[in-house]
């Protein structure tokens, strides 16, 4: 018993205040080391003591605080796939949560900033038209997720053509009623007939306006009515509704009493005009936004439609949906490659720069594998189709980078509790302030001018917007470039880590040795080494032992099957022929067998400093031989080892190699510290050490043996291949074979981390600033009164600038 981990799904959660409550309970109970509450997946995720504390314990806390937990219901209900239109920041997916929190039947939600929503339903108790109905009651528009790309840009282009048709018809509205408005204060003329009929002519010109904008009154008010919950249409929807109603108040007065115009404060301007920034704002919003997700989309562009494949002995074109595993398809010049697989016939040169970043084309022969959506160049070939549909390294590139820009960076923690409480406080603000001024003597006109641009100046958005935008444009570089960050707290971790661990075979060397010397012992001759050699490494699928039987291959030695073969793990091979006992191995797998050596060492020692792997062999407990493999290192393994010294991280690696030859090849590529004779089994535990001495540790793998180390290390980097990019260990995949890439995925981390800082500083600074002088802060020192036509247009603009900001971004260059 000791350290242990669960995950318990919890219902009944509203917003950030619901997290920030669990996550103090628990904490406070003895013997939880960690409590990290998920509201989007409506998960926590413990780590406890189990001698200190049971799971049965954990759940009676969060019970215990009002909330109820639910079994894995993944496989009762059914499921909804969702794209909901305008849930695009961390306050959206607050209210669209909420809303749906309040219904039975919903077994299960994830909810994420790219406005996809995964939905987990009880048929028998809510109908999926029933669950879009409460999202379209929360202010948003649901939309099937399987309806094509082609579709969905569609309806991406008419959003943006109808917010540019509205604003064009608010404005031409608006320019002539904020000239009538403001002509009397800055001495312009205005006709006679106008200024008598002042009242009549505004209401003309800004109930159009409304009815334009309509969709903030419909959303803000039925967000509240139906789903409890207030959003930025509601503050809009009562700031410029107050304005208006007010006004058409005391335009009826002035009618009714029949006296002048002059003689009464109206805020028509305001109501009209406000709508009319906001909508320009919006367009600019919609705009930009959909520029933050280009490289899914460029990704997205890329899959071929159709494919030429042989059947029966004749080309077919057929759609890219119809191409099946094992079909031999055939690829002209200047084609793209629908799906990936290995060359059968033919040869090539292949530009993969769309998937892997590498600009200079690849040649292609037999039995080299291919990528599907890369462009061939030169000649034609035929290859065999492996991967199709969602299993193609397209569609696992887009899978990864579409999670990743879905998932939430810890930074982002912050400013998801603040927009929970953002629309209440800023109400309850509102109406302090409507009250303070009113009851100070200031008069109820004034007051509602100051109640207005409260209201109206408050922006969830740009704080709801500062982190996910740049966690898309971050990760989107990041694809494009071969660097595929699985998820936002990889992107927001990786700058800080202060250790870098590297795995030595397919890492830092190529992973490909060849056999150097064959040293012969008690007369054996270097023949009969070689041969024993190979026959007990025949079942073995380790690269050394790759490395010599290739070599007895291409020396032409019969390679025999072994009567029986045992693999040793971490130490070597026992393999039984003709009645003779063959060890082949490192000194571990010697000494265990009690098998002299010493006599050996200095030659085996002279080996190892040359950076070389010796393995020895023994026949019936009596050494007969050295073999010695030695792996080549990478191109850039030295410069990139270099770099990082330079930015200031430590560079560690680790191999099951013996020391001596360990600290031979660290030598060469100039890396000082090495952990040698490190089991793969032992490895993570190695990173765990590293962890426990305060460090954040980055681990650099190739994702198969080196699986427990990534999980275990703060952030996982493996080194993907082409078509190997699915690989479930580690958080970030490389997917060239260049080792400058982790120098780029840290570079990259630190400049998106720096664009999210400067995105939530000018957030806070706007609404922590904006709000105070709105209320009228400054007015008693300063005279100074804040509009709220400028309120509004510093709004709709806000946003904009945090998601300008992100889109800055696109120009860096790693």
């Amino acid at each position: 018993m000791g350290l242990e981990k669960t995950i318990i799904k919890v219902k009944g959660m509203h917003c950030a205040s619901c997290v920030a409550t669990i996550e103090k309970a628990l904490k406070n109970r003895n013997g939880i080391k960690s409590a990290n509450i998920n509201f989007s997946s409506e998960t926590a995720h413990v780590e406890y003591n189990s001698t200190q504390i049971s799971q049965k314990d954990i759940e009676s806390v969060i019970r215990s605080l009002g909330y109820k937990l639910t079994d894995d219901n993944s496989n009762v209900g059914n499921t909804l796939s969702l794209k909901i239109i305008g849930m695009d920041n961390s306050h959206c997916i607050s209210t669209v949560n909420s809303a749906l929190s309040n219904e039975k039947g919903i077994l299960k939600k994830d909810l994420f900033v790219t406005q996809k929503a995964k939905i987990i339903y009880d048929p028998n108790l809510i109908t999926k038209e029933g669950i879009k109905q409460i999202i379209i009651n929360a202010g948003y528009r649901p939309l099937d997720e399987d309806i094509s790309e082609d579709l969905e840009k569609i309806e991406r282009d008419r959003e943006t053509k109808i917010l540019k048709i509205k604003v064009l018809a608010s404005m031409i509205l608006a320019i002539p009623l904020l000239y009538f408005a403001m002509a009397p204060h800055i001495f312009l003329p205005i006709p006679l007939l106008i200024e008598e009929n002042m009242a009549l002519i505004q209401i003309i010109l800004t109930t159009p306006i409304l009815l334009i904008g309509y969709q903030f009154y419909t959303l803000g008010f039925r967000s509240v009515i139906k789903s409890h919950t207030a959003n930025m249409d509601t503050l809009v929807a009562v700031g410029t509704g107050a304005a208006y109603v007010y006004s058409v108040f005391i335009s009826v007065n002035i009618w009714l009493e029949n006296s002048a115009f002059s003689d009464h404060q109206l805020y028509f301007e305001i109501a009209g005009i406000l709508v009319a920034s906001i909508l320009l704002g919006k367009y600019f919003e919609s705009v930009a936004k959909g520029k933050t997700s280009e490289a899914i989309k460029k990704l997205l562009g890329l899959r071929p439609k159709t494919a030429i494949v042989i059947r029966d002995g004749k080309e077919k074109e057929v759609s890219i949906e119809e191409v099946v595993v094992g079909d031999i398809v055939l690829v002209k010049p200047g084609q793209k490659i629908p799906v990936d697989g290995i060359i059968v016939k033919g040869y090539s040169s292949v530009d993969e720069s769309m998937i892997t970043g590498e600009s200079i084309p690849i040649e292609k022969s037999k039995g080299d594998k291919v990528i599907g959506a890369t462009i061939n160049k030169t000649g034609s070939f035929t290859f065999k189709a492996k991967k199709i549909g969602k299993d193609t390294a397209l569609a696992q590139i887009i899978k990864l980078v579409e999670e990743a820009q879905g998932s939430k960076a810890p930074i982002q923690t912050l400013a998801d509790k603040i927009s929970g409480y953002f629309v209440p406080v800023v109400v309850v603000v509102a109406i302090l302030s409507f009250l303070t001024w009113y009851f100070l003597g200031f008069g109820f006109s004034f007051a509602l001018t100051i109640f207005v641009a409260v209201l109206i100046i408050a922006c969830p958005c740009a704080l709801g917007l500062a982190t996910p935008t740049a966690i898309m444009v971050g990760t989107g570089i990041g694809a494009s470039n071969g660097i595929l960050f699985k998820n936002a707290e990889a992107l927001q971790v990786t700058r800080q880590l202060d250790v870098l661990v590297f795995d030595k075979t397919g890492t830092l060397t190529k992973g490909k040795p060849q056999v150097t010397d064959i040293v012969e012992l008690k007369n054996t001759k270097s023949k009969d080494i070689l041969q024993y050699a190979a026959m007990a490494e025949k079942n073995s699928e380790h690269p050394l032992g790759d490395a010599i039987i290739k070599k007895a291959e291409n020396n032409g030695i019969k390679i025999p099957t072994p009567n029986s073969f045992q693999l040793i793990t971490g130490k070597g091979i026992e393999a039984r022929y003709r009645g003779k006992t063959v060890h082949l191995g490192n000194r571990a797998i010697m000494n265990e067998k009690k098998i002299k050596i010493s006599a050996f060492e200095n030659k085996i020692q002279l080996l190892e400093q040359e950076g070389k792997t010796v393995m020895l062999i023994a026949i019936n407990r009596e050494m007969v031989g050295l073999i010695a493999v030695a792996d080549t290192i990478k191109e850039h393994s030295k410069e990139t080892i270099d770099l990082l010294r330079n930015m200031g991280k430590e560079v560690v690696m680790i191999t099951g190699d013996n020391k001596i030859t360990g600290d031979a090849i660290g030598k060469q590529i100039g890396i000082s510290k090495v952990l040698a004779e490190v089991l793969p089994n032992v490895k993570s535990q190695e990173i765990k050490k590293l962890q426990d001495s305060g460090l954040k540790v980055g681990m650099v793998g190739d994702g198969i043996n080196d699986a427990p180390a990534l999980t275990q290390a703060d952030v996982g980097i493996a080194i993907g291949s082409g078509t190997d990019i699915a690989i479930e260990s580690g958080d970030i995949v490389l997917i060239k074979d260049d080792l400058r890439d982790v120098v780029k995925a840290i570079k990259l981390s630190n400049y998106s981390m720096k664009k999210i800082k400067q995105n939530l500083f000018w957030a806070f600074f706007y609404n922590s600033v904006g709000i105070p002088v709105a209320a009228g802060i400054l007015y008693p020192l300063t005279g100074w009164l804040l509009s709220p036509i400028i309120a509004g247009l510093a709004m709709a603009f806000s946003s904009v600038s945090v998601v300008s900001n992100s889109l800055y971004m696109k120009r860096y260059q790693l």
